[in-house]
């Protein structure tokens, strides 16, 4: 079976690390500390906002591909507040096609934030105690803000459009700590209503993935990505996952208990263990999207963090991730606000037991 220094010598064989600069060098890369927070904790405290929706695999369950810039100014101002006053010490905003890159303005939406106008939301942000970060979402189930590009996955000019991306937006970003590329879900159930598929697997998906890192470490920032490749490859993605990496395994439901759970979802929870065991530095992900389904999921995150708090070493415990799957829109005010205050109230329980 391949792994990682087996893959690197084959890529190397066939005269393509040019395509991934600094990669032979991933599990030597000097280790980026979490560090302090603006506002003091050693934890990270995150909440995910979302300036482009076209990211979304069931995107047609949303209303369909957007074409205009669709944030409401009013809540994202309402929402970066907010994690103000809750202690929220981070924003994961999902940029995709609601930034003018310079590099490649095709792709982007109908009045949107051009750079410039990007730099001064992070300003605003920075000035209130909260580090932004990028996340490009790469996964093919979720790059239809890529617009024609994503039906050139793989080819050199897809590489060169990606390559642009990342740059672009850590130059944006001041080079940020971390940089989020998704890789999730890129599978043939996620897709199977798609009119379009595009499935990455195997040493493609890995040489993709590697090519994506590649771009971050050598800007001197550390690579961040979802974990649920390792629910059903575990095998393989312990074999070639860089430790250089960032995880963020998810799992947004509200009972953490492994002998009350089905087989799925003992498999979503058990990757927190298996990933503290292998090594892995960890962001936790909840969520409070219930509302979304109908239903009430509140209680995720709060008993992500307890679970999690318990089951992963403190110093590979980098903090913890809040998630909201909606459009920054005033029709979800309520639930991306009460996301917010949800983290708030684990952050304060996790650090009264800290005491």
């Amino acid at each position: 079976m391949t792994d990682r220094r087996n893959f690197l010598k084959q890529l190397s064989a066939a005269g393509m690390v040019s395509c991934v600069p600094g990669i032979l060098n991933a599990q030597t890369f000097p280790a980026i500390q979490s560090g302090s927070s603006a506002n003091g904790t050693n934890k990270i405290w995150a909440c995910f906002m979302h300036l482009s929706f076209n990211f979304a695999g069931g995107i047609r369950n949303w209303g369909g591909i957007r074409s205009e810039f669709e944030p409401d100014q009013s809540l994202w101002d309402d929402a970066i507040k907010r994690m103000d006053e809750r202690g929220i010490n981070m924003v994961l905003m999902n940029l995709d096609d609601s930034v003018l890159w310079h590099s490649h303005p095709e792709i982007a939406l109908k009045n949107s934030w051009t750079p410039e106008r990007l730099r001064e939301e992070l300003e605003k942000i920075r000035k209130q105690g909260i580090e932004p970060i990028p996340m490009l979402n790469f996964a093919t189930t979720h790059d239809a803000w890529l617009g024609k590009y994503s039906k050139m996955v793989s080819t050199q000019q897809y590489y060169k459009v990606c390559k642009d991306l990342i740059a672009e937006a850590i130059e944006i970003f001041d080079t940020p700590r971390f940089i989020h590329f998704g890789m999730d879900e890129e599978t043939y159930n996620h897709q199977k209503q798609f009119d379009y598929i595009v499935i990455r697997q195997n040493d493609l998906w890995w040489g993709d993935l590697y090519f994506y890192i590649s771009e971050a470490m050598t800007r001197r920032v550390r690579p961040w990505v979802w974990s649920d490749y390792v629910w059903h490859n575990p095998d393989k993605f312990f074999k070639m996952m860089p430790k250089s990496v960032v995880q963020s395994n998810w799992y947004y439901g509200e009972n953490f208990d492994l002998t009350q759970l089905d087989e799925n979802r003992q498999r979503y929870v058990k990757a927190y263990i298996d990933l503290e065991k292998e090594g892995y530095d960890q962001i936790p992900t909840g969520s409070n999207d219930g509302f979304v389904y109908g239903n009430s999921n509140d209680k995720c995150i709060g008993n992500t963090v307890d679970f999690c708090s318990k089951h992963i070493d403190d110093k590979r415990l980098l903090g913890f991730l809040q998630t909201f799957w909606m459009p920054t829109i005033e029709k979800y005010r309520g639930p991306i606000l009460q996301a917010i205050d949800l983290t708030g109230e684990a952050k304060m329980k996790f650090e009264n037991k800290s005491k």
